[in-house]
């Protein structure tokens, strides 16, 4: 008896004794490999697979006859998102491209997760068409995030209070003014910057124009994946602290 052999043991389908007829063997292997994928099906399916969608024009759906011919209405629909199923697909794309590209900088800076769900929670809402020729999703991102990051910086040493500002003296402020650091100061983000093709002239107009937006849109609260409204079914947080109080 030889390995293989004792690799693919026989089962009898009939009792033994039987007639050799009834006496049909099956053989079943338990080699390596054996009950996988072909090898050929393997490699025609990651040759396949190998090749994502680089361009819109990658997602288009069937073809002329000819280059005299059109494609049928049908299909046209498709294409136009007049089809009820392809309705509003574009815009859901944007809105993923840019949460996707936003989350991505992000994480390349290595925001705190309140920095990014602040700045995720702005571009997905925020109408890029305002910036005008500078309206790439990675360069407007990295727009909102430098806002985002310099005014919680701002925040956390009083500089955004105006008034606040105006009772400090002059050597307070000096010293306060010493202390902040901005984004813009940081090697990943300059470098970032100088991929996407922003200078420090761009970084400021575009911000000027992001601070408009924001009042224009309401967007200066918007938070990534938290609602804003407190649900006016819930108690208030006062009634709550009287009950508290008067329990004891």
């Amino acid at each position: 008896m030889t390995d293989d052999d004792a690799s693919e043991p026989v089962l009898s389908t009939a009792a033994d004794g039987g007639s050799a007829a009834a006496q049909t063997a099956v053989r079943l292997s338990r080699r390596p490999g054996d009950s996988s994928v072909a090898r050929a099906d393997l490699q025609r399916d990651e040759t396949v697979r190998r090749w994502g969608l680089v361009t819109p024009s990658a997602t288009r759906i069937g073809r002329a006859d000819s280059p005299e011919n059109d494609l049928s209405e049908n299909v046209r629909r498709l294409h136009d998102e007049r089809h009820p199923a392809m309705e509003g697909y574009s815009a859901r794309a944007h809105r993923l491209e840019k949460l996707r590209l936003t989350h991505a900088l992000c994480g390349d800076l290595a925001l705190t997760p309140w920095q990014r769900d602040r700045a995720i929670g702005i571009m997905v809402d925020l109408d890029l068409t305002a910036f005008g020729s500078q309206r790439a999703i990675p360069k407007v991102a990295l727009v909102v995030i430098r806002h985002v990051v310099d005014r919680e910086r701002e925040r956390h040493l009083g500089l955004h209070d105006d008034e606040w500002i105006a009772e400090q003296s002059p050597e307070r402020l000096a010293d306060l003014y010493d202390q902040f650091r901005s984004i813009t100061d940081e090697d990943r983000f300059d470098a970032l910057c100088e991929q996407h093709g922003l200078d420090v002239t761009n970084l400021n107009r575009l911000r000027r124009t992001l601070t408009e937006q924001l009042d224009d849109q309401d967007l200066h609260d918007a938070v990534y994946g938290r609602n804003p409204y407190r649900d006016p079914s819930l108690p208030s947080l006062g009634s709550r602290a009287v009950t508290a109080g008067s329990g004891g």
